[in-house]
């Protein structure tokens, strides 16, 4: 069977699926995904060096913001 965001396994009745997915230097890119959309990718072109962040209500679910942090230039 197949579960949100590639997940393993399903999640309880009233908790989300989230998978969050790192990246690697320049050759793999970070992404955000979230009860099954795609928040944040290389793909969606709203990525940056640094943390990559998605603000989403806890009680919805809704996309409230996603931005980058640029640890890297201080």
């Amino acid at each position: 069977p197949r579960y949100k965001c590639g997940n393993q396994k399903s999640c309880p009745q009233n908790y989300f699926a989230f998978k969050i997915i790192s990246g690697a230097a320049n050759v793999v890119g970070p992404s955000i995904c979230f009860e099954d959309l795609v928040l944040m990718s290389s793909v969606k072109n709203n990525i940056g060096r640094g943390l990559n962040i998605a603000l989403v209500n806890g009680t919805t679910g809704q996309l409230l913001k996603t931005d980058a942090f640029d640890m890297y230039s201080g």
